[in-house]
């Protein structure tokens, strides 16, 4: 596909020519396959932590949209992964250098060629995305959507660093959890439901 027939198919929403730039969720599934895995979300709280060391540790590093990294003592150096629902400019890219970038967002408007170029590019599917906001009666955000991506994996452990839910806002703007489209409840409890349930996941805050 040529750039100009990947602006056809998403100006144009046409599922099938985008979903043929992806890799197969199954190629995700083997390489996620008996990894130890740090996801790392963007919450402020996660700055005031000595948890970088931990995260660099993992055998697989997750972060997500444009994953500020105030200090390698608190956020670690890795990208392995990087899950991606927002535009991302190419001095973050750089900065990040992840492996695989994945496009999580079902606003496919938003994606970038460069993105939908990158090697090893995954695309997930819209319909996961509507289950998903289903179950939370809220459009789910990009931390969750990966939690729920990564424990239907073989993976043999899933941390969690920097997610509070919002507790203490986001590195990445200003705005109160009132001010997005995300219900932070909601998902606090989904994700409290997983952990109870599946002793591959922990949080490291908790």
């Amino acid at each position: 596909m040529n750039r100009l027939s990947f602006l056809i198919a998403r100006t144009l929403r046409q599922e099938a020519p985008l979903s043929s730039l992806s890799v197969s969720v199954g190629e995700l599934m083997t390489e996620l396959e008996g990894r130890r895995v740090a996801l790392v979300g963007n919450a402020r709280s996660l700055a005031e932590r000595d948890e970088g060391a931990a995260i660099d540790a993992a055998d697989l590093v997750i972060r997500i949209n444009r994953a500020p990294m105030p200090a390698s003592r608190t956020h670690g150096t890795r990208t392995d992964w990087l899950a991606l629902a927002t535009s991302i400019g190419d001095e973050d890219l750089d900065r990040l250098r992840p492996r695989r970038i994945l496009w999580m967002s079902h606003k496919r408007k938003r994606l970038p060629w460069a993105v939908a170029q990158s090697e090893g590019f995954y695309l997930h599917p819209i319909a996961d995305w509507g289950g998903l906001r289903d179950r939370l009666g809220a459009p789910p955000t990009t931390g969750l959507m990966m939690i729920d991506l990564l424990t239907s994996s073989g993976l043999a452990s899933l941390r969690l660093h920097g997610f509070d839910f919002f507790a203490s806002l986001s590195l990445t703007g200003s705005r109160r959890a009132d001010q997005v489209p995300h219900d932070f409840a909601a998902e606090k409890e989904y994700v409290d439901t997983l952990m109870a349930r599946d002793s591959r996941i922990t949080q490291a805050d908790a």
